[in-house]
């Protein structure tokens, strides 16, 4: 009998992760492929330190090769389309990869053309994105050159991966600016479509408060529509408006375009759509998805990634085992969030669980605090990017972290997600 085919779209986290978990277990009883465009694998929650000298952009890409474990076959290719009538993914330049299973670990792009005038003479120049490594590149120069004036950080549309990377932004700017003396001649404006600072009420109020301590005005419900470079001013569908001189933006969102062209398998802005518990696809029962590529109504996190991982591969081991599948994904996130001054915040949720305070990993005994500044959680940020290539990557289980919630007795909650939908 044939070993089964397993062929995962991506080297990315998800899918080098899922990739290295299964070459373990399987051997050489299972034939695993990753396929992706390009062999650079970027550390991306190094981004956001890039702008602020904070990070050097070199350090934060490795081989996406060298990453997977040896008997993973690495294919660097541009997909077309997935063919889920004839089990096979159809390559840009022709020819096709046959699968038993198939898992879909492309993450999300940055869609900046859907924005009107984003794009042109003025991107790069007084229009930046840290959302890219050439983008925080880019902004880094930007800010070296920046002596006053507004400074407009806006999120375009949700969804967007790491959802509270603007707030860090901000913050680190205020710090930034603080340390160069010019703080007081810059206004700085976040601008975003939700109706508040963030997605859940009680973190939302707490990063709220400290964007309004720090100086940092919040605009609302601020719906991007189109943008002015000439005028340096951004529009709102109804017509508000907003001046800068210097444009920190976070593009619209969308899936790969692959899966737009794949019949059935992604809702209307190209994510994948998945069972939310067992992150098995909607279209195909052997195919499943790991990360920013799905449609889950949750955050678009390296951490969810990460704890998503388990579900993923034991449900994958018990589709080619013709079992029941029983790993389920509860919505798991969290999320350490940079305040500057060598400190950071951090938050821990779940599909049903909003963030609330209490200590982390352990609800009680935890070291690090929640919804609480702290220099240590800054250091647990700082030591998670050795730890990604290290532990992470290679399918490893990080100490004391593990994928199921934790805080339902810190949310008075006590209760875990229902049945698989």
């Amino acid at each position: 009998m044939s070993v089964p085919r397993i062929v995962i779209l991506g080297g990315g986290t998800g899918g080098t992760i899922v990739a290295n978990r299964l070459q373990r277990h399987y051997g050489q009883r299972a034939a695993i492929t990753v396929i992706d465009r390009d062999d650079d694998h970027v550390y991306q929650p190094g981004l956001l330190f890039v702008p602020f000298g904070l990070a050097d952009a070199r350090e934060l890409v490795r081989p996406r090769h060298a990453q997977l474990r040896p008997g993973v076959e690495f294919v660097i290719a541009e997909i077309e389309s997935v063919d889920r009538d004839h089990d096979a993914v159809q390559l840009r330049e022709g020819g096709r990869i046959d699968y038993d299973v198939l898992v879909l670990a492309t993450g999300a792009r940055l869609a900046p053309e859907e924005t009107e005038g984003l794009i042109g003479p003025a991107w790069g120049d007084s229009i930046h994105t840290f959302y890219t490594l050439e983008g925080a590149v880019s902004l880094r120069r930007a800010l070296q050159g920046f002596t006053g004036g507004r400074l407009l950080v806006n999120v375009v549309d949700m969804p967007i991966k790491c959802p509270v990377a603007p707030l860090e932004f901000c913050f680190l700017a205020d710090w930034h600016l603080l340390q160069r003396g010019l703080r007081e001649d810059v206004e700085i404006t976040f601008a975003t479509p939700l109706d508040a600072a963030f997605t859940k009420p009680v973190a939302s109020a707490q990063l709220g408060a400290m964007l309004a301590q720090k100086g940092i005005a919040v605009e609302a419900e601020f719906a991007a529509g189109r943008v002015d470079p000439d005028a340096r001013r951004l529009y709102s569908w109804d017509e508000r408006e907003l001046d800068y001189d210097l444009l920190v933006t976070i593009p619209a969102h969308a899936g790969a375009r692959y899966l737009e062209r794949s019949p059935g398998f992604a809702d209307e802005l190209g994510f994948a759509l998945v069972d939310r518990y067992t992150l098995r696809s909607r279209a195909a029962e052997n195919v499943f998805a790991i990360g920013d590529v799905s449609d889950l109504p949750t955050s678009k996190a390296g951490s969810v990634t990460h704890f998503e991982a388990e579900a993923v591969v034991e449900n994958i081991c018990r589709h080619l085992e013709g079992d029941e599948l029983t790993g389920l994904y509860d919505g798991h996130a969290n999320c350490f969030i940079e305040t500057g001054f060598h400190k950071a915040l951090l938050i821990d949720f779940d599909y049903d669980n909003e963030p609330l305070p209490g200590r982390f990993p352990e609800p009680h005994l935890g070291p690090l605090q929640l919804l609480g500044e702290s220099r240590l959680n800054h250091l647990a940020k700082l030591v998670f990017q050795p730890l990604y290539w290290h532990v992470l990557l290679p399918g490893h289980e990080i100490p004391g972290v593990g994928a199921e919630f934790r805080g339902s007795e810190r949310a008075g909650a006590g209760q875990q997600p229902g049945a698989p939908a």
